[in-house]
């Protein structure tokens, strides 16, 4: 997908991706749950416990893509 980002097939979950966002292990990932539920973690350093974990909707996780994207504008 890309540098930076790692692709993982979970086994009756879904899929996660780890995107590597800054250098001492700062990462971001998500689940892709087979169900449709979404989960972004953030991690601030190279461990395993994540600082933050979101559910999000489909709605709220294309809200969020579109932002980060530059394409979602408000009048």
């Amino acid at each position: 997908m890309g540098k930076g980002v790692h692709i993982q097939e979970l086994p009756g979950v879904g899929t996660r991706y780890d995107i590597a966002v800054g250098g001492g292990g700062q990462r971001v990932s998500v689940v892709l749950s087979r169900d449709g539920k979404r989960h972004l973690y953030v991690f601030e350093d190279s461990g395993d416990e994540p600082g933050a974990v979101l559910e999000l909707s489909e709605e709220q996780a294309r809200k969020i893509g579109a932002v980060l994207a530059g394409t979602y504008f408000v009048d």
